[in-house]
C-alpha cells in the first residue's frame, strides 16, 4: 500500500527529514513520480485514488506477490482506509460499532474513526489499543483534510514513512518504495504508535509519555531519518480528555 499526503495536511516530526537527502547523490522524488512508479510496478492489480494535490492512495489487490498479510481498501462518507493485517477481535468490534458480521477491518476502522470524530465517546489511544492483532492502517478524511495512521504493537506488520522532495509525507509497507521516493529521509514507523496530522506522533500504549527521536545511521554511515521511541522519563503535562470532547479530528487536545 502507498499513501502520500501534502505537507499542508500532514506534519511529520522534523527529525524524519534528513540533511543527507539534500547533499547525497540520490535525491528524494516528487510524489507524482513515486506514485507513477508504484502503479507501473503492479500494472494489473493496482487501484489508486488522487485528491487533487492534497493526497493520493494506492492499493495492490491480494495476489501471489503479497502472500503474508491481508490487504484491504475501503471508503465511506468521504473517509478512506488502507488496512494491512488482521484483527483477532473483529467480530466483537463489529458488534460494538453496530456493523454487520461481514464487515472487514478497513470498514471497521472507518466506522471507529467516524464515530469518534462525530461523537467522541472514548480517547483515540484507547480505541486503537482495543484493536487486537497484527495491523497497520492509514485513514484519510477528505472532507476534514485529516490523516490518521497507526501500527500494531506486536511487530507482525511493518510500515515505513518518509519525506518526498516537496515535503509531502509518504507512507508504505514497501521499504523499496520509501527508499526510492524519500532517499535518506525515511524511517520505520514505530510500533504501538499512531500519527495524526494535527496531533503528531504518540504511543497508544503509553499515551502519557512523550516520543523521542533517536539518530539512525545507515549501512553507509550516513545519518538518516530518526527512529522514534517512547521516552520513559518524559511525560505529557496535560491529561487526555475523555468523553464527547475528544475525537480524532481534534487530536491536538492530547497535547
Amino acid at each position: 500500500m502507498l499513501a502520500i499526503f501534502h505537507k499542508a495536511f500532514a506534519h511529520p516530526p522534523e527529525e524524519l527529514n534528513s540533511p543527507a537527502s539534500r547533499d547525497g547523490s540520490r535525491k528524494p522524488k516528487l510524489p507524482e513520480e513515486t506514485l507513477r512508479e508504484f502503479l507501473s510496478a503492479h500494472p494489473a492489480n493496482t487501484f489508486s485514488m488522487s485528491f487533487g494535490t492534497a493526497a493520493a492512495l494506492a492499493y495492490v489487490s491480494p495476489d501471489r506477490s503479497y502472500p503474508t498479510h491481508q490487504r484491504l481498501f475501503g471508503g465511506f462518507d468521504d473517509i478512506y482506509c488502507l488496512f494491512m493485517g488482521s484483527l483477532n477481535n473483529l467480530c466483537t468490534l463489529n458488534r460494538q460499532y453496530g456493523l454487520s458480521k461481514g464487515s472487514n477491518e478497513a470498514m471497521l476502522v472507518i466506522e471507529a474513526y467516524r464515530t469518534l470524530r462525530d461523537r467522541g465517546p472514548y480517547p483515540a489511544d484507547q480505541v486503537v489499543k482495543d484493536l487486537e492483532g497484527s495491523f497497520a492502517f492509514v485513514v484519510y478524511d477528505s472532507k476534514a483534510g485529516t490523516v490518521f495512521t497507526a501500527l500494531g504493537s506486536d511487530g507482525g506488520v511493518k510500515l515505513f514513512w518518509g519525506v518526498a522532495a516537496d515535503g509531502s509525507v509518504v507512507i508504505s509497507d514497501d521499504l523499496g518504495v520509501i527508499k526510492a521516493g524519500c532517499a535518506k529521509s525515511f524511517a520505520p514507523f514505530p510500533t504501538g504508535c499512531m500519527f495524526h496530522s494535527d496531533g503528531g506522533l504518540m504511543s497508544f500504549e503509553h499515551p502519557m509519555n512523550k516520543m523521542k527521536a533517536m539518530p539512525r545511521i545507515d549501512s553507509e554511515g550516513v545519518m538518516c531519518g530518526a527512529n522514534f521511541k517512547v521516552d520513559v522519563y518524559s511525560r505529557i503535562n496535560s491529561m487526555p480528555r475523555v468523553g464527547s470532547e475528544v475525537n480524532w479530528s481534534n487530536w491536538e487536545d492530547y497535547h
